[in-house]
């Protein structure tokens, strides 16, 4: 179900701000970066996007800590929306670095495989 919300909004998020994605640098400026230095440079806004989405899901009025995971999911969906400047952010600069497309697949991949414990950790943390 995550995945399909997920899915859904991600097309929603690649309209709506789409003309205010910034060009591309040339393939060759792209390929003369280390995977390592790609890698820092999209880090802040994994942070970034992530933060956005753990300041949505424990402010949202659903939240408790016993929540059941199935819940968290809902409530990670329900914030993407709040937070598409940053989940924009992070699939543009991916998408500049590593090609056309990626963003979205690291968004809905790897991004999201670990998402879910991510806020329930980050979520927990700050209310200790």
């Amino acid at each position: 179900m995550i995945v399909t919300s997920l899915l859904g909004l991600s097309l929603v998020l690649n309209v709506s701000l789409d003309a205010q994605a910034p060009m591309p640098p040339s393939p060759a400026a792209s390929a003369q970066i280390s995977v390592r230095q790609k890698e820092s440079a999209l880090l802040p806004l994994v942070l970034r996007a992530t933060d956005c989405i753990v300041r949505k899901v424990s402010a949202d009025r659903r939240y408790s800590s016993d929540i059941r995971p199935a819940d968290i999911n809902d409530l990670i969906v329900d914030s993407i929306s709040a937070c598409a400047r940053p989940v924009r952010a992070m699939i543009d600069a991916h998408n500049r670095m590593y090609g056309k497309g990626t963003g979205e697949a690291f968004l809905l991949g790897p991004y999201l495989d670990v998402l879910p414990a991510a806020v329930v950790k980050q979520v927990k943390v700050k209310f200790k």
